[in-house]
């Protein structure tokens, strides 16, 4: 099945405790397309770069089964560029550098090619753009939309619009209760479904993840670490284990999504453990596999 990503390319400078790097590949897009690859060989790519982003990232991707006729470069302009510096903690962090660059002119036209996808992961835009995504698809199977607090304080009625023509929603537990004015997250759940989606899935960085219907709930922990670098792409990550497992089970059930989450949950796990895309690069079927089987291992019991 196919799997449609549209979101950013980028460049990142990143500080951590463990460490900094400079102008190192991030992107929503990006992420969500090297953790989709281990699950799918035809995943169908929408962005915008400057002709300063390496032709040798594109062509990594397009050897994972990445497709790029979506990928629009803009000659001589310069690639999203974004900088961080995590806290001690890593549970935080401050905004240095947002240079848009040619993002800012990103008005995504769908090659025909990409229209009959199954499967779309929307990365974190404006509300606008991920509209216009939508109203381009021809008979997708779900749609799976991520989206953050910015949103809802500048487009709050645009993002509300998004997310009554989705599926799936993907929020952190900060977003799930000011989307909902809920400080409880189940009560936030009962009104951010209500909007529409079916699912939700409230991301808890190192607590886990959350995922919620109107009448059903499942928790999976995050894995323990030994050692955590970079979270940056976690959640992208995290996207797109669970929108390349589910296009390749092309089962959109509670108890697939169930399984879908654990295996976005083991991607963000690999993800976090190097900077950018470091580890992301390494992985193989039984790596992934290996470390599903030690999520089911801490997680099973019996009574």
């Amino acid at each position: 099945m196919s799997v449609l990503t549209v979101g950013t390319v980028a460049f990142d400078d990143i500080e951590t405790p463990f460490g900094r790097v400079e102008k190192v590949i991030g992107g929503a897009c990006t992420y969500i397309s090297w953790a989709a690859s281990y699950f799918v060989n035809d995943i169908r790519l929408t962005s915008i770069i400057g002709s300063d982003f390496p032709k040798e990232e594109i062509i990594a991707l397009e050897k994972r089964g990445v497709k790029m006729d979506g990928l629009k470069i803009i000659e001589d302009g310069l690639t999203f560029f974004w900088a961080g510096k995590y806290h001690d903690n890593m549970n935080k962090r401050d905004t240095l550098v947002t240079d848009l660059n040619v993002l800012d002119d990103f008005d995504p036209e769908l090659p025909d090619s990409y229209k009959d996808s199954k499967y779309i992961m929307l990365g974190n835009l404006t509300p606008d753009i991920q509209i216009r995504v939508i109203e381009q698809l021809t008979n997708p199977k779900l749609i799976v939309l991520d989206t953050m607090n910015f949103w809802m304080d500048i487009a709050m009625d645009r993002l509300k619009l998004a997310i009554s023509q989705i599926d799936v929603l993907t929020i952190n537990d900060e977003e799930a209760r000011q989307l909902s004015g809920e400080y409880s997250l189940v009560k936030a759940s009962e009104k951010i479904i209500a909007m529409g989606p079916k699912y939700l899935i409230i991301k808890k960085g190192e607590h886990g993840a959350l995922l919620m219907s109107k009448d059903k709930m499942f928790y999976v922990p995050a894995l323990p670490l030994s050692e955590v670098k970079d979270p940056t792409g976690a959640g992208d990550s995290f996207a797109g284990g669970l929108i390349g497992y589910l296009a390749k089970t092309d089962d959109i059930s509670f108890e697939n999504i169930k399984r879908a989450v654990v295996y976005g949950s083991t991607m963000a796990s690999f993800c976090v453990e190097e900077f950018s895309l470091g580890k992301l690069k390494k992985l193989n079927p039984q790596i992934i596999e290996d470390r599903i089987k030690r999520f089911v291992e801490i997680t099973s019991f019996s009574l």
